[in-house]
């Protein structure tokens, strides 16, 4: 998936932002200041999403792309390798369960409000 690819898609999410909060380089996806989407945007070799941690270890036994989050919560976070061999359509399911876990977390108020 190419960046902008992946940025159009995380953008098309309900209620998305995307910031730098951390350095100039590191691009964030967030649902009301909550993140599910990471990427380098100097190098582009990775993509963090969260995941479920059951679902986190599956997908890394199944692909050889998928790995433990890179300089994230290594169970609850997974970094997949943007070199062209894991299926766009795959990553962005990917990307929309991270999403849709990040939401699901949220408190009760601001799920609403996504839904307003």
């Amino acid at each position: 998936m190419h960046i902008e690819a992946l940025r159009v898609f995380c953008l098309s999410l309900k209620g998305a932002e995307e910031k730098m909060p951390f350095d100039d380089h590191t691009l964030v996806y967030t649902v009301k200041g909550k993140m599910f989407c990471a990427t380098d945007v100097n190098d582009y070799e990775l993509i963090n999403v969260k995941c479920k941690p059951e679902e986190a270890v599956l997908l890394r036994e199944q692909y050889e792309d998928v790995i433990p989050g890179y300089y994230m919560n290594k169970n609850h976070w997974n970094s997949i390798k943007t070199d062209g061999k894991i299926p766009d359509k795959l990553i962005k399911e990917w990307i929309l369960n991270s999403y849709q876990l990040v939401v699901a977390g949220l408190p009760k108020k601001l799920r609403d409000e996504l839904d307003a």
